[in-house]
């Protein structure tokens, strides 16, 4: 029901947007989060936002870099990456939860994407 896009590879102090597109829900309804795993680490938060889409949260390590955002008239979330960092690399996943509330905990999400390959060199 969740499917993320626009991965891909890029020098330190890039930038990249991914997208993630979601199928079969009301989208405006649900809070969206994306998260990060860097390779042998677990996943972590990044941002999330609320079903109106006027209220996000962000990690410490992304805040100023990161910018979430969403079209729900295209049930699509969005997640702009500039300033990006060797540290940045891993999989990005998008989640979304069954209330129109923004979380930043993992397990209060229902529904995962599959994950976007993010890398960045230095």
């Amino acid at each position: 029901q969740l499917q993320a896009s626009g991965g891909g590879s890029v020098q330190a102090g890039g930038s990249l947007r991914v997208s993630c597109a979601v199928f079969g829900l009301t989208f405006g309804r649900h809070g969206m989060g994306w998260f990060h795993q860097a390779p042998g680490k677990s996943r972590e938060f990044v941002a999330t936002i609320n079903g109106r889409g006027d209220i996000q949260y962000y990690s410490d390590s992304v805040k100023g870099r990161f910018t979430i955002s969403r079209d729900n008239a295209k049930n699509t979330g969005y997640l702009q990456m500039n300033s990006l960092k060797p540290e940045d690399t891993g999989a990005y996943y998008c989640a979304v939860r069954r209330i129109p509330i923004a979380t930043m905990t993992q397990k209060e999400y229902t529904y995962w994407g599959q994950g976007t390959l993010v890398t960045v060199s230095s």
